[in-house]
């Protein structure tokens, strides 16, 4: 929300109070509160009808620190809150400033109101004069702002999944999720944090709306507000980008472990379409017969009668024996997925059973919550209420008893504000939070009964804490090559906020898509994290497209299974660490100025680079940063740093990798699950001098096999610590050497 007209002046109606001095401190053992007047006080008589405003920073782990701005403070404590974890940290405290690992935030002395933010030596931010405003409008409505400084070619990066440009400045954000496609400024995934390339991030600990204006109010200054009489915000200083999202996870949550099965190619039923088991079958043999691997089938929200959803009752006129068919397709190596929300129509028997045991949103005058959108007289599950929680998992139980594997666990952003909640939860607040309860008791029911590192959904909606539960895909695209680069803006803009994992739909949601944008758009969906054929009206089978996009998705689908040991690495890093498995280039390179604004390409785990082509004829530009890079493949070497200008077929993308890398690729390409350190080739690429550490993950959790590449001079010395059954050791461009299973130890010559 803007307060300002122009620099100077504020809006007509409004009266904003800023800290103009520091009038008192007090430092207590584990926070710093420091009372501050909106003018200047030079005797006691200008004390009278003087605001303060407090100020109160306090620590949850190092390297963070919480800023609470607070006018009046009568206000009753408001629910729900994000789930933050709290770390045993005794900060460093003083009259003028609270220290937290390498964070220092200090208020400065004298009558100059400033607080800044100081780490290793530099300011990193800070809030100066006219920073902090506590706004009252002549409606009667309340707010407090926050303007912190952005240095000159500073550039900030998140605030969920958005779908314009990757740095956010010169933008207005409001964080309210909504269902707005991939084509508007609303966004399903909002997430009230970002991170800057000046190595810090900055979480507002608010659920409800939050308004951004990223250099775009005070050009200088990213403003954050929301409305009350208080707000709080946390600086988590890196000092990278990357750190940041180490630690910024490590207090909202790190991603589960999603199953290796989740990694290869979904097929869906696609949305409106007309299916039956027959076409099921008919899809399911169809791509056998042309021997592209399929890992899961999932079944969207006709699997339900029309105006039943959600009752998760299969359509008896279509699906008679759906336990049988579960069966049959689990026989062929497959799992299944269904569609489900939390909205419950009126037709459906659970609108009557949750109406009368009191499960279901109410208006204030104890009415149930009801509209016509989506489905007709429907209704909300409120999951404030564990006894509806429990109700509703009880229902996805029946059909994980019946075969069904995972859910996609669709919608939950139109979530009204003129409600009761059954725990007294604020309105307002709970907009946004809402899905976090939904997706949870989803995987939660998913986790009791598959049990950890079994357990995915396909998720649209989230919030902070959502990437606990992956994995995310990207909402209603439209099936053009516009529409494909925004949904990767949209991914790695999520991915800057925290999520690890994410997906799309192949080919676009809306429309049918010309041969050449779903034969595009398949590197790209197989070279994301996860992989789903899906769309509207129109099958994503690739045989109704051409023959030519049958063979593409059948290379690039053995491709990613072929990668597998090399991305569930990737996958265990954003489960341990954070990091996401697909990161934006400013991210993986915050030293390199040209990476400032790219979104048209990404690093697919640490050393990957994907470029997805989103042109007919092919010619595609990416950023090559410094060093020696391979192409995957063919081992050629492309020098950076430059621009690289090609043209390249449907059956090509650019892959390349990193100077230094080692990539670990496995045996098999007809699944993505299999035993990835048995056979597995480890392929040297430009190796520095020094050591590189290389991680293969078993499937069970805590098995590994570790390899030590040690690289001085020509000479090349390999190690393996732990088991694997075979490996061999490849230098980019040359021929493999075999490794027995009892020998733990391979050299090699760099003749590079």
């Amino acid at each position: 929300m803007k307060f300002t007209d122009g620099y100077w002046r504020k809006r007509d109606g409004l009266t904003v109070l800023h800290p103009v001095q520091l009038q008192d401190s007090v430092a207590g053992p584990d926070r710093l509160t420091v009372y501050a007047t909106a003018r200047r006080v030079q005797g006691r008589g200008d004390t009278l009808d003087a605001p303060v405003i407090t100020i109160t920073c306090t620590t949850p782990m190092p390297d963070v620190i919480r800023v609470t701005v607070a006018h009046f403070q009568g206000v009753r404590p408001r629910t729900p809150e994000f789930s933050l974890a709290r770390a045993q940290v005794q900060p460093v405290v003083d009259e003028r400033s609270l220290t937290s690992g390498a964070l220092t935030a200090r208020f400065a002395d004298g009558d100059a109101w400033d607080l800044g933010f100081f780490a290793d030596g530099r300011r990193i931010t800070g809030s100066g004069r006219k920073g902090i405003g506590i706004v009252d409008g002549a409606d009667g409505s309340h707010y407090v702002h926050e303007q912190l400084d952005l240095d000159v070619g500073e550039a900030v990066y998140g605030l969920g999944e958005r779908f314009g440009p990757l740095v956010k400045n010169g933008q207005s954000v409001d964080i309210w999720n909504a269902d707005g496609g991939t084509s508007s400024e609303q966004a399903y995934k909002n997430v009230p944090f970002f991170v800057t390339n000046r190595g810090y991030g900055v979480l507002v600990d608010h659920p409800g709306r939050v308004s951004f204006e990223v250099g775009s109010e005070v050009v200088s200054r990213t403003q954050f507000s929301v409305a009350g009489q208080s707000m709080s915000y946390l600086v988590i200083y890196g000092p990278t980008p990357a750190d940041v999202l180490r630690k910024y996870t490590a207090l909202t949550g790190r991603p589960a472990r999603p199953p290796a099965w989740s990694f290869g190619l979904w097929l869906t039923t696609s949305f409106t379409t007309s299916y039956d088991e027959e076409t099921v079958t008919s899809f399911v043999d169809g791509m056998a017969e042309r021997d592209i691997p399929l890992s899961v089938f999932h079944f969207d929200t006709f699997w339900m009668r029309e105006f039943s959803w959600c009752d998760f009752e299969w359509d008896a006129r279509i699906f008679p024996d759906p336990a049988a068919m579960l069966k049959r397709l689990s026989d062929r190596g497959l799992r299944t997925c269904v569609w489900i929300n939390p909205y419950i129509a009126q037709r459906s028997a659970m609108f009557a059973e949750g109406m009368a045991r009191g499960f279901l949103v109410r208006k204030p005058d104890g009415d149930v919550w009801q509209w016509d959108r989506w489905q007709a007289g429907m209704a909300l599950v409120d999951f404030t209420n564990p006894d509806a929680a429990a109700w509703y998992a009880g229902k996805l139980r029946a059909l994980l008893e019946m075969g069904v594997d995972a859910f996609k666990s669709d919608f939950g952003e139109r979530i009204p504000t003129e409600v009761v909640w059954h725990d007294g939860s604020d309105p307002e607040r709970m907009h946004n939070y809402y899905t976090q309860l939904y997706n949870k008791t989803v995987f939660d029911v998913l986790v009791q009964q598959r049990g950890v590192g079994d357990a995915v959904v396909y998720a649209r909606s989230a919030t902070v804490g959502g990437q606990q539960f992956p994995v995310h895909w990207g909402g209603d695209s439209s099936a053009t090559f516009a529409s494909m680069a925004e949904s990767l803006r949209g991914g790695l803009s999520l991915a800057s906020s925290g999520f690890g994992f994410w997906s799309h739909d192949i080919g676009g949601f809306e429309g049918r898509p010309d041969p050449a944008v779903f034969k595009r758009w398949i590197p790209f969906g197989l070279l994301s994290s996860h992989s789903r054929l899906h769309g509207n009206q129109t099958y994503r089978v690739p045989w109704l497209f051409d023959d030519e996009s049958v063979q593409v998705l059948r290379s690039f689908t053995r491709l990613k299974h072929r990668l597998m040991p090399y991305l569930y690495a990737a996958a265990w890093r954003a489960h341990t660490e954070g990091l996401p498995m697909m990161r934006p280039m400013p991210f993986a390179f915050p030293d390199d100025p040209a990476c400032t604004h790219l979104d048209r390409q990404y690093l697919l785990g640490g050393d990957l680079l994907v470029a997805p082509v989103f042109t007919v004829d092919g010619d595609v530009s990416y950023y090559v940063p410094d060093g020696r890079w391979t192409r995957f493949g063919s081992g050629d070497i492309v020098e950076g740093p430059r621009w690289v200008r090609e043209r390249h077929g449907f059956d090509s993308v650019p892959l390349l990798v990193r100077p230094g890398a080692v990539i670990a690729t496995g045996t098999r390409d007809d699944r993505p699950d299999y035993d990835y350190r048995d056979g597995v080739t480890l392929c040297l690429h430009e190796p520095a001098e020094g050591t590189t550490t290389v991680t293969v993950p078993g499937l069970a959790s805590g098995t590994a096999t570790v390899f030590r590449v040690r690289r001085r001079g020509a000479s090349v010395r390999v190690e393996r610590d732990g088991a694997a059954l075979s490996w061999r050791v490849l230098v980019a461009g040359g021929e493999p050497v075999d490794v027995a299973a009892d020998q733990s130890v391979c050299e090699v010559r760099w003749d590079g």
